[in-house]
């Protein structure tokens, strides 16, 4: 599929009173990168290494992420540039309207599921009062003592001797 060039200006500031910008395109895996120099013949230098190009844009193909140092001067004038751009083959590029759409949409939906779940959790609360085995909702009544469980007594002191030679098991 054709990708827009996502533009991505990268300023630079070249000497202390030089201002000018590299202009940076990426798409997919190609970088474009053009000069600020206006001058017609243009030397490139990409990572030490001069390049045989004279013009004022400079296209690498199947960028690698990698960083690089890119310089492009003239007769007088060069301008420096460290270049970190990030690319991808498979990547979508979406519009400012796209991602608000997005972004809208994801928080409207999150808001009606809230509003769903608040009024079922209503409607839950006024049925649950209804129910058989629920408590009085007036005031708090004490609950009586649980009836004891013969099975489940507590050794009285007489009857220690019955359980002695039990061994305990060891977990």
């Amino acid at each position: 599929p054709a990708q827009k060039p996502f533009v991505m200006l990268v300023s630079l500031l070249v000497g202390p009173s030089s201002n000018k910008e590299f202009l940076v395109e990426i798409s997919g895996t190609t970088v474009t990168i053009t000069c600020p120099l206006t001058e017609s013949i243009i030397n490139w230098n990409i990572a030490g290494t001069k390049v045989d190009i004279n013009e004022r844009k400079y296209v690498i193909e199947n960028h690698d992420s990698s960083p690089i140092n890119v310089s492009c001067s003239s007769s007088n004038k060069k301008y420096d540039m460290y270049l970190n751009a990030r690319v991808c083959a498979n990547c979508e590029e979406l519009d400012a309207l796209a991602v608000t759409g997005i972004i809208t949409a994801d928080l409207l939906i999150t808001l009606g599921v809230l509003i769903l779940v608040y009024y079922f959790s209503k409607d839950r609360k006024g049925k649950a009062s209804a129910s058989a085995g629920s408590r009085p909702r007036g005031q708090k009544m004490q609950r009586p003592p649980p009836v004891p469980n013969p099975d489940y007594e507590p050794i009285r002191k007489g009857q220690r001797e019955v359980y002695a030679g039990l061994k305990s098991r060891g977990f």
